[in-house]
């Protein structure tokens, strides 16, 4: 077991499967299949992304360096958590981008009864080390503990 210490961004604790990303996520792209077309699973449909495509990201923790794409990409994040389609967490190597984490801070404190908690700035030793099925548990102190 490794352990990497990040920001809190949204707080919450959870344990769930790894999926993870090396390049930038599109947070639109990614989710807009569980969005629009009714995917419960939220398959990934960012064609863009060779490491998630295709891949389900409900009850995931995804781990990430960044997201990409458009301004929609807080909406789209706080629309996922409505729906109970988002990831257990969302993991980010570098510092989370204003509009994923205006997304997810609105969706911990609008929506009290779904949680994604979200760490940034866990540094690319995170990315560089956990890989996809691999267990991720987050602590209330906002500890990431890979196994």
């Amino acid at each position: 077991m490794k352990e990497f210490k990040g920001r809190i961004v949204a707080p919450g604790t959870v344990t769930a499967e790894a999926v993870v990303s090396h390049v930038g996520f599109n947070t639109l792209a990614s989710l807009q299949g569980a969005l629009q077309f009714g995917d419960k699973k939220a398959t990934c449909g960012d064609q863009n992304n060779p490491d998630l495509h295709g891949k389900e990201l409900a009850g995931k923790a995804l781990c990430l360096p960044q997201t990409i794409g458009s301004t929609t990409g807080g909406l789209v994040l706080y629309c996922a958590c409505a729906m109970k389609r988002q990831p257990a967490c969302m993991l980010f190597s570098k510092p989370i981008d204003s509009l994923a984490a205006a997304g997810s801070i609105l969706a911990s404190v609008w929506l009290p009864e779904v949680q994604m908690p979200v760490i940034d700035s866990l540094g690319d030793d995170f990315l560089n080390y956990v890989q996809d099925g691999m267990s991720i548990s987050i602590r209330e102190d906002g500890t990431v503990c890979v196994q």
